[in-house]
């Protein structure tokens, strides 16, 4: 029998762009937490993590489709109830000249598909700066390039129009807009996403309306859809379960495409031959949709209250902290300080961890302005675990850059 010399098998290439700062710092908390530390936890988006439930009536949805047998494929797009109550959700939020609709596992595979059925080898897309690292990490699987405007933090965050025109080049074919934004909480204003929406025109680009955390405006400002301020721009609004209505796990997100049927239908044939190639989302979970978009609401009035006061002990200790600045967040569960230090904040994070048993997420992990550092803080803890991390963060910080 011939001796055959085995050789290691290597990744490729790309995915040395390929990083997920969230869950990589996860690693470090796990060392620390293996030596007998409890850690407090500030980095990872999961309400359920914390004193947060999945609404009822959703579970029992999903119990009840289980228990009648519908355990084996739906259709590519998604169950017609799921996709019935979606477009009326759709339409609530005044989005209109809807061309499809259709359920994905999660808001992640979403990204995925659409992005994968846009962009061929040399073009770009545009994406916030910073960002949630999930568009990079893609970007990179599918050997696209970053090309990344900046949101600006003297402007409440909102994106920086100059710099987006200026990044625009022939082979541009879109822009993503996270809105509420992760990480920082910015929400766009209406004249915002007029003028974004103009651009859009302009240089015929496709929007990815990113908006998740819609049902999560702490102030109770009305939020705003990408879609509905521009009806003849092509549009792929992205929601789902995850956030809203407390069910991450279940894995249930979906796109609403919109926009003149002649200029967006050709890119929806791609996007409906990939929905096709991956089978289905999550079937019995489906059910949930329903349930959620036109059932009870009353679960948003508590999780807002609890948000609300949770974002304002975190600004009130970013005002009283030295070295500390931070923009008030107005959706979502996020914070983004700003840090006046010395090291990078990658160090400054894992540092923290090891020292003092906090969890938080460097900013260089969502990419930033270059010269500014950050940090992103997840409010969703109670009162008493978020002060006794924030003392903990300001002891750390006392010894260190005294």
């Amino acid at each position: 029998m011939p001796i055959t010399q085995l050789r290691e098998i290597v990744p490729a290439a790309r995915l040395e762009n390929v990083r997920y700062a969230i869950r990589d710092l996860a690693c470090v908390a796990d060392e620390v937490a293996r030596q007998g530390h409890k850690i407090l936890p500030l980095n990872i988006g999961d309400p359920l993590n914390f004193d947060f439930h999945t609404p009822a009536h959703m579970i029992e949805a999903v119990y009840k489709a289980m228990r009648e047998g519908k355990n084996g494929y739906s259709s590519s797009s998604g169950i017609p109830q799921a996709l019935d109550a979606i477009r009326g959700e759709a339409e609530r939020k005044g989005i209109t000249n809807i061309q499809d609709v259709f359920v994905t596992s999660g808001v992640s595979e979403t990204v995925d598909i659409c992005l994968t059925a846009l962009l061929n080898p040399g073009d770009n897309l545009l994406t916030p700066c910073p960002d949630y690292p999930l568009y990079s990490a893609i970007l990179a699987k599918i050997g696209i390039g970053l090309n990344p405007y900046y949101l600006n933090e003297e402007d409440g965050w909102q994106p920086d129009l100059d710099d987006i025109e200026k990044k625009i080049t022939p082979l541009t074919r879109g822009i993503v807009l996270i809105n509420p934004n992760n990480p920082t909480g910015s929400v766009c204003t209406r004249k915002m996403l007029e003028q974004i929406a103009e651009l859009a025109r302009r240089h015929n680009l496709i929007v990815f309306a990113d908006e998740i955390y819609d049902k999560l405006i702490i102030d109770d400002a009305p939020h705003v859809a990408m879609a509905a301020v521009a009806p003849d721009v092509p549009v792929v609004t992205y929601g789902g379960l995850s956030k809203n209505y407390l069910a991450p796990g279940w894995r249930i997100g979906w796109g609403i495409a919109s926009g003149e049927a002649s200029v967006i239908k050709p890119y929806l044939e791609g996007v409906n031959k990939l929905l096709r190639a991956r089978l289905c989302a999550n079937h019995p979970e489906q059910y949930a949709i329903k349930a959620a978009l036109e059932g009870p609401q009353d679960h948003l009035l508590e999780v807002k209250r609890k948000l609300r006061s949770r974002r304002d002990l975190t600004v009130k200790w970013c005002a009283e902290t030295s070295r500390v600045s931070c923009v008030a967040p107005r959706g979502a569960f996020y914070a983004y300080p700003r840090i006046e230090i010395p090291e990078g904040d990658d160090v400054f994070v894992t540092e923290l961890i090891r020292q003092k048993h906090v969890t938080v997420v460097h900013g260089s992990g969502f990419g930033q302005r270059a010269g500014t550092k950050h940090f992103r803080i997840v409010f969703l803890p109670d009162e008493k675990t978020l002060t006794a991390a924030y003392s903990a963060i300001g002891d750390f910080m006392r010894e260190r850059y005294a």
